[in-house]
C-alpha cells in the first residue's frame, strides 16, 4: 500500500455531496473509486519492463558488449550476442507482460462492474469506477460493497445488517454491523434524498478493524452527533448477507478503501540459491577479464618482434600505421572480451525462469498433498523459492489451527468453585455418578443458571436469520427445540454457546436491541446496553444488559490473567486451581465474572462512554480507559474449559522434522500451560526432556539472572535435550538488551516453545533468527491473519488453508491444507527441486566453460589475432538450441531417489542442508572439469587431425573451419552425454531430448552447410560438415575423444560410490521399482567386501549373470513413519548370490 499525501487529520464528507450555500467552502480532493493492482500501463510497458530486465547483471552485461560489436570492429558479428539476448528478453518481456494482462482484466471487470446510486431523488445505475466520496449506495443481498461505506439504513428497523469478511480477513463467521437511530429510520430513496448530515472521519489507514469519526444530523432546528466506530463501517470486498438491501455513504474510494491499502506488495524473497549464482557469475567475469587481459598483452608481446609485427602478406594501411597506440590496445581488448564472451551464460537466468515456473506445477499437482475432505490442492504463490524448500534449518509455527483442528468442544467447566462435566446433556458435578437417582438434579442451582446465562448473553453470536422468521423462532408446539444454527467470530464462543443450549439455557437470538434466553423454557428478554468488543491488550469482552427486572448488569469474560486480578469476591483461588487444571489437560480456559451497577454509577458510565465514543482524536486510549474503569470489582462466576483436537499425524510429522535437522519453533498466544500440555501432546516436547522455562518476568534484571542460569544448567548437563519455554514479556525484555544471551540458549534447546504471543512478536523472533551470524534459513507456517506477518518474515512463508480464512494464505508462498503436508513438500519437493537447480546451474557454467576454452587455446596458433574457431551461426545456437533442452528437462524431471525413500528417510534432508551442493567444492570440481573437457577437445582434436591435414583418401586438405566444427562436434555430444552421466530417472521425454539434440544438430549442419544461403555474406561453412563426416578418422576422432574425456568420469563416480558412498547413495540402493538398474546396482555392498569383489560383481552382472527377478521384496515394518501406508517397498535381504 502507499500512504495517500493528505494535509489534514480528518476528511469532511457531505452526505449526498450537499455543500454548505453560504461562507467560502473549499471542497477536499478525494480519489475517484479505481482499482488498481497491475503493474504496467500500454505507454510504460516497454521502457519500464526494459528497464527491470536490464537490472540483472548479466542482461546488462550482454547489452554493453552488444553495443561493443556495434561500434567496434569485432571478430564476431553483433548478432551472436544481439540475438540470445533479444531471445531472453522477448520471453521474459511476453512472460510478465502476460500476468499484467490478467491483472488488468481482473481490474476492469471490478471498476466496470454496476452500482446505484442515489441521485436527485431516484436510484441511478452507473459504473463502480464513478463513485465519489459522499454518494449514497445501494447494496443489495450476497452483493459485494463496491467502496467502504458508512451504513445509514437498511431493511430492518433497527438500521441493523450481517456482513462476511472472508475475502479480507478470511473471517467467514457473520458479523454485526449497525447504523445510527437517526438514519436507520430511512428506509427509502426519497427519505434519503432529503437527509441533511455531514460525517467527519480519520482519514484512510490500513487497519481494518479501526475506524473513527462521527455523525452530525440536521433535524428542523437542533444539530445531532453520534459517534462512528468499526461497526459502522462497510469494507469494499465484504458481502452482504440475511439482509435484503442497505444504504451507504462512501467514505474512502479506490486505493484508498481499507482493502486497497492492505495489498502489501510482496517483497521480493530472493532464494539461497539466487545469490550463489550472483557469486558464480562474479567468478566467471573475472575469468573473463583475465583470459581477455592476458590475450592482450601476449599479442603485443608477439608483435614487438618485427616479423611478426607485420609479415609480408598482411601490410599494414597508411591509418592503422597512424592510429595511437592506447586506442589500438583498448579496440583489441574489447575485441577479446567479445570473442570470450559467451563464458557467461545468458540464457542460464531464461532457463532458471522456466524451470522455477513449470516446476511449480507439480506441487499443485502433487496429489499426496490434496485434501480430500475439503477439496483443496496445495498453492504455489511465489515459483522462485521452490529450490528454498529444500534448504529449511528452522520451522516457526503456530499452534492453533496450524497443529490443532480449531474444532473446540466443550469439556469442562468450573462454577463456583465446584468442578463440573458435561454428561448426557447434564452439568454433573465431579464425583457425582449418573446413577445416582437424578430426581435432585432436574433444575440449575441459581449460581449455575447465573454461569450459563453469562454464556449465553456475553459473545458475539449470531443466529442463522432463515430461523428465526415466526415469533417462536424455532420451538415446536411442544418446546422442544430444533437445534439452532450459530455464526461467530470465534470458535470457542459457539462452542460454549452449544454447550449452554445442551444444558438448558439458550440463547435463541436478538430481536432489536434485546437479546432473548430461554432458560429451562421460560423466554428472558435482556435490553442490551452496550458492548465493550474484545482486543488483543484487554484480553477481555464484556457487555452490559438491562435484565428483565430492570437491574444494569455487566457480564465479562476473557483470559484468566485478566479477569482474576480485577475480581473482588467469588471463589477466586479455587478457581485457579481449576483454570491450572484445564490448561494442564491441554484446554482452552476462559474466566466468566460480572457486577451490579447502581443507576447513578450507570449514568456515570454512560456519560463516559458517550465522551470517549465521539472523540476523534485519541479515541482508542481513551475508550481503554473508561473499559478499565467498568471492569473492576468483579464477581467472579467460574471458568469454562474447551478442547481443541489436534490435527492428524502432527506428531509424525515434528518427529520428522527434527530427524532431518530442523529445529521447530511453536509460537502461540495461548496461555503457558494449555501451550505447554498441546506441545507434550504433539510430540514437539518429549517427556524425558528437560523443560526450562523463562516466563513471567517483569523487570529486566531478573530476566537477564534467569538466562544466565539456563545458559550454565545447559553447559553442565549436556546429555539431556532441553526444551524451553518463553512467554511473551519475558521475550520482549530478552530481546531488548539481552540477544545474544537469549540466542544461545535457544540454539542449545532442541524445542523452543513462546506462548502469549502478539502477532508482532512472531516476526520479531523470525527475524531475530534470521538474521543471526548463521543466516539461516527459516520457514513460518500458519493459518490465521495473525500469522501473515511472520509468514512474510520467513524466507519460505506457508500459509495452511483453515478455518481462520484465507489471509495467510493470500500472503504466504505455498499454501496447503494440513500440517502433515509439510513433510512431503520439504523432504521431497524441496529436496528434489534443489538437487535439480544446483545441478543446472553448475552444468550451465560447466558447459560455457568448455564452449569458449577451446576458441582461447586456438589464439595461441592464430597469432592472437581474434580469429574465431566457430562459426558465428554455431555461436549463436549453442546455448539456445543445441544444449538447451536436455538439462532443462533433467531440472524438471530428475528424481534422484524414489520420493517414496525421500519421505520415509528424513535423515537424507541433512545432505542438501547449508547449500552443499551449490558450495565452492562443488563449483570447483564442475569448473575445472569443464576446463579439463575443453583441453581435451581442442588438443585431442589438434593431435589426431593438426599435423596431418589430409583427411580424404584423394589427399584432400581441410581448413581451419573444418578443424573448429570437428572440435563444436565433439564437444555438443560430450556435453550432452555428461548431462545423460547426472540423470537418474529416464523417461521417454529424457530419452527424446538427449539423442534428439544431437540428432538435431547433426541434421542442422548438413542443411547448414549443404546449401548455399543467399542472405548470408560469407560461405565459410559450405560443404564444410559433409567433408568432415565422409572422412573415416574424423568418426575415430570423435568417438575417442567423447570417450576419454567421460572415462574419468564415469571412474570417478564408481570409485567415490564405493569407497565413501554418501547417505543419498546408499539410499537409491532401496529404492521401490520393478527391479535394480544395473547402473545403480553398482553401489550394492555388503560389510566387509574389498571394492573388488563387488567390481567382479557388477562384470558379472553385466555380462547377464545378473536377475534382479531374484531379489526378495518384503514389506518392512520397521519402518517408522508409514507403518500403515503399504505403498512404500523396501528391499530387505537380497539373495547372497545375486547381491
Amino acid at each position: 500500500g502507499f500512504d495517500p499525501p493528505h494535509q489534514s487529520d480528518t476528511r469532511t464528507i457531505y452526505i449526498a455531496n450537499r455543500f454548505p450555500q453560504h461562507g467560502h467552502y473549499v471542497p477536499q480532493k478525494f480519489a475517484d473509486n479505481r482499482i488498481i493492482s497491475s503493474k504496467y500501463t500500454v505507454w510504460n510497458f516497454v521502457p519500464k519492463n526494459l528497464f527491470e530486465q536490464f537490472r540483472r547483471v548479466a542482461n546488462f552485461y550482454f547489452l554493453i558488449i552488444f553495443l561493443v560489436q556495434l561500434m567496434i570492429d569485432t571478430p564476431t558479428s553483433p548478432i551472436t550476442s544481439g540475438l540470445p539476448l533479444f531471445f531472453v528478453i522477448t520471453v521474459t518481456a511476453i512472460k510478465q507482460g502476460y500476468e499484467d494482462w490478467l491483472r488488468h482484466k481482473a481490474d476492469n471487470e471490478v471498476n466496470g462492474a454496476p452500482v446505484y446510486v442515489v441521485r436527485s431523488g431516484g436510484l441511478v445505475k452507473t459504473r463502480s469506477k464513478n463513485i465519489r466520496v459522499g454518494d449514497i449506495v445501494r447494496v443489495a443481498k450476497d452483493e459485494t460493497f463496491p467502496v467502504d461505506l458508512v451504513l445509514l439504513s437498511s431493511d430492518r428497523i433497527d438500521g441493523s445488517c450481517h456482513v462476511t469478511t472472508a475475502s479480507l480477513d478470511g473471517e467467514t463467521n457473520l458479523k454485526t454491523h449497525v447504523a445510527v437511530p437517526e438514519t436507520a429510520v430511512l428506509q427509502s430513496v426519497a427519505n434519503l434524498d432529503k437527509l441533511v448530515a455531514v460525517i467527519e472521519c480519520q482519514q484512510p489507514e490500513a487497519d481494518l478493524y479501526r475506524f473513527v469519526g462521527r455523525i452530525t444530523v440536521s433535524q428542523q432546528t437542533e444539530e445531532i452527533v453520534r459517534p462512528l466506530g468499526p461497526e459502522s463501517l462497510l469494507l469494499r470486498g465484504a458481502r452482504l448477507k440475511n439482509t435484503k438491501e442497505i444504504f451507504g455513504v462512501a467514505v474512502y474510494t479506490g486505493m484508498e478503501t481499507k482493502m486497497a491499502l492492505n495489498y502489501k506488495s510482496k517483497s521480493q524473497k530472493r532464494s539461497a540459491v539466487e545469490k550463489s549464482m550472483n557469486s558464480f557469475l562474479i567468478i566467471y567475469l573475472i575469468i573473463l577479464l583475465f583470459e581477455a587481459i592476458l590475450s592482450t598483452i601476449l599479442k603485443y608481446a608477439w608483435q614487438a618482434e618485427e616479423k611478426w609485427d607485420e609479415p609480408w602478406y598482411n601490410e599494414k594501411t597508411e591509418h592503422e600505421r597512424n592510429s595511437s597506440k592506447i586506442l589500438r590496445f583498448i579496440s583489441d581488448f574489447l575485441a577479446f572480451l567479445v570473442l570470450y564472451n559467451f563464458i557467461i551464460p545468458i540464457s542460464l537466468y531464461v532457463t532458471v525462469e522456466m524451470q522455477k515456473f513449470l516446476g511449480s506445477f507439480f506441487i499443485g499437482w502433487d496429489l499426496d498433498l490434496y485434501h480430500e475432505e475439503t477439496n483443496q490442492r496445495a498453492q504455489v504463490n511465489t515459483s522462485d523459492l521452490n529450490e528454498e524448500l529444500g534448504q529449511v534449518e528452522y520451522v516457526f509455527t503456530d499452534k492453533t489451527g496450524t497443529l490443532t483442528e480449531n474444532e473446540m468442544q466443550f469439556r469442562e467447566c468450573s462454577i463456583n468453585g465446584i468442578k463440573y462435566q458435561e454428561v448426557n446433556g447434564k452439568l454433573t458435578p465431579e464425583g457425582f455418578t449418573e446413577d445416582s437417582p437424578d430426581g435432585n438434579r432436574h433444575s440449575l442451582m441459581k449460581e449455575e443458571e447465573l454461569f450459563l446465562k453469562a454464556v449465553c448473553l456475553c459473545h458475539t453470536v449470531q443466529i442463522n436469520a432463515d430461523q428465526t422468521d415466526g415469533a417462536d423462532g424455532p420451538w415446536h408446539a411442544n418446546g422442544i427445540a430444533s437445534p439452532l444454527e450459530y455464526y461467530a467470530s470465534s470458535p470457542d464462543e459457539k462452542a460454549l454457546v452449544e454447550a449452554a443450549s445442551r444444558v438448558g439455557v439458550v440463547f435463541t437470538g436478538t430481536s432489536g436491541d434485546s437479546m432473548e434466553v430461554k432458560s429451562l423454557g421460560k423466554l428472558e428478554r435482556y435490553k442490551l446496553l452496550h458492548v465493550l468488543e474484545f482486543d488483543p491488550n484487554r484480553r477481555r469482552m464484556s457487555v452490559i444488559v438491562e435484565s428483565p427486572s430492570g437491574e444494569k448488569l455487566l457480564f465479562t469474560k476473557g483470559a484468566e490473567s485478566s479477569i482474576l486480578p480485577r475480581s473482588k469476591s467469588g471463589e477466586i483461588d479455587k478457581t485457579r486451581i481449576h483454570v491450572d487444571e484445564f490448561a494442564l489437560k491441554g484446554l482452552r480456559t476462559l474466566c466468566v465474572a460480572y457486577r451490579r451497577f447502581t443507576p447513578e454509577e450507570y449514568q456515570e458510565i454512560g456519560k463516559r462512554l458517550h465522551e470517549a465514543r465521539t472523540a476523534l482524536q485519541q479515541r482508542e486510549e481513551r475508550l481503554a480507559d473508561v473499559f478499565n474503569f467498568i471492569e473492576r470489582d468483579l464477581e467472579l462466576l467460574g471458568a469454562t474449559g474447551v478442547e481443541d483436537k489436534l490435527q492428524e499425524k502432527v506428531q509424525e510429522t515434528i518427529e520428522a522434522l527434527r530427524l532431518a535437522g530442523i529445529k521447530v519453533w511453536v509460537l502461540t498466544g495461548d496461555k503457558h500451560e494449555t501451550a505447554v500440555s498441546v506441545s507434550l501432546s504433539c510430540g514437539h516436547f518429549h517427556r524425558t526432556m528437560n523443560i526450562l522455562e523463562l516466563v513471567q518476568h517483569k523487570s529486566d534484571s531478573t530476566c537477564a539472572e534467569q538466562l544466565r542460569q539456563l545458559a550454565k544448567r545447559i553447559k553442565e548437563d549436556h546429555v539431556i535435550q532441553h526444551g524451553l519455554v518463553v512467554d511473551g514479556t519475558s521475550l520482549s525484555l530478552a530481546l531488548r538488551e539481552h540477544e545474544k544471551l537469549f540466542m544461545e540458549v535457544c540454539k542449545n534447546c532442541s524445542a523452543v516453545l513462546c506462548c502469549r504471543m502478539a502477532p508482532l512478536q512472531k516476526a520479531k523472533v523470525v527475524r531475530l533468527l534470521k538474521t543471526s551470524p548463521e543466516k539461516p534459513i527459516t520457514l513460518a507456517i500458519g493459518d490465521g491473519a495473525n500469522d501473515v506477518s511472520m509468514i512474510q518474515e520467513a524466507h519460505v512463508g506457508i500459509g495452511i488453508m483453515g478455518k481462520e480464512g484465507r489471509q495467510a494464505v493470500r500472503n504466504s508462498d505455498y499454501a496447503i491444507a494440513r500440517f502433515k503436508f509439510l513433510s512431503k513438500l520439504l523432504f521431497v519437493h524441496g529436496h528434489l527441486y534443489y538437487i535439480r537447480i544446483a545441478t543446472l546451474v553448475q552444468y550451465f557454467f560447466y558447459k560455457n566453460v568448455c564452449f569458449i576454452t577451446p576458441q582461447f587455446l586456438y589464439q595461441f596458433f592464430c597469432l592472437f589475432s581474434q580469429q574465431t574457431l566457430y562459426d558465428s551461426v554455431y555461436l549463436t545456437l549453442y546455448n539456445i538450441c543445441f544444449t538447451s533442452l536436455p538439462v532443462l528437462i533433467y531440472s524438471l524431471f530428475e528424481q534422484h531417489v524414489h520420493p517414496h525413500v525421500l519421505q520415509s528417510k528424513p535423515v537424507l534432508y541433512r545432505d542438501i542442508s547449508k547449500n552443499a551442493h551449490l558450495g565452492f567444492k562443488p563449483f570447483l570440481y564442475w569448473t575445472i572439469l569443464g576446463f579439463f573437457h575443453a583441453f581435451v577437445f581442442f588438443y585431442g582434436s589438434y593431435l589426431l587431425m593438426g599435423e596431418d591435414t589430409s583427411l580424404l583418401g584423394n589427399g584432400q586438405m581441410f581448413g581451419n573451419w573444418t578443424f573448429g566444427t570437428l572440435v563444436f562436434t565433439v564437444m555438443v555430444i560430450t556435453v550432452t552425454m555428461k548431462m545423460a552421466l547426472e540423470t537418474h530417472f529416464w523417461t521417454w521425454i529424457n530419452h527424446f531430448v538427449t539423442w534428439g539434440s544431437i540428432v538435431f544438430y547433426f541434421i542442422f549442419s548438413l542443411f547448414y552447410g549443404g546449401i548455399i544461403w543467399p542472405f548470408l555474406h560469407t560461405q565459410d561453412m559450405y560443404f564444410v560438415f559433409v567433408q568432415l563426416l565422409s572422412s573415416g578418422s574424423a568418426w575415430f576422432a570423435i568417438i575417442l575423444i567423447v570417450v576419454a574425456c567421460l572415462f574419468l568420469d564415469v571412474v570417478k563416480k564408481v570409485l567415490y560410490r564405493h569407497l565413501q558412498p554418501t547417505s543419498t547413495e546408499k539410499a537409491q540402493l532401496t529404492e521401490a521399482g520393478s527391479g535394480i538398474n544395473c547402473l545403480d546396482s553398482m553401489c550394492c555392498f555388503s560389510d566387509g567386501e574389498t571394492a573388488c569383489t563387488s567390481v567382479r560383481r557388477m562384470l558379472e552382472r553385466l555380462m547377464g549373470r545378473c536377475s534382479p527377478t531374484r531379489v526378495n521384496r518384503s514389506w518392512s515394518s520397521s519402518d517408522p513413519f508409514y507403518a500403515n501406508d503399504r505403498s512404500i517397498l523396501t528391499l530387505s535381504t537380497m539373495d547372497s548370490p545375486t547381491c
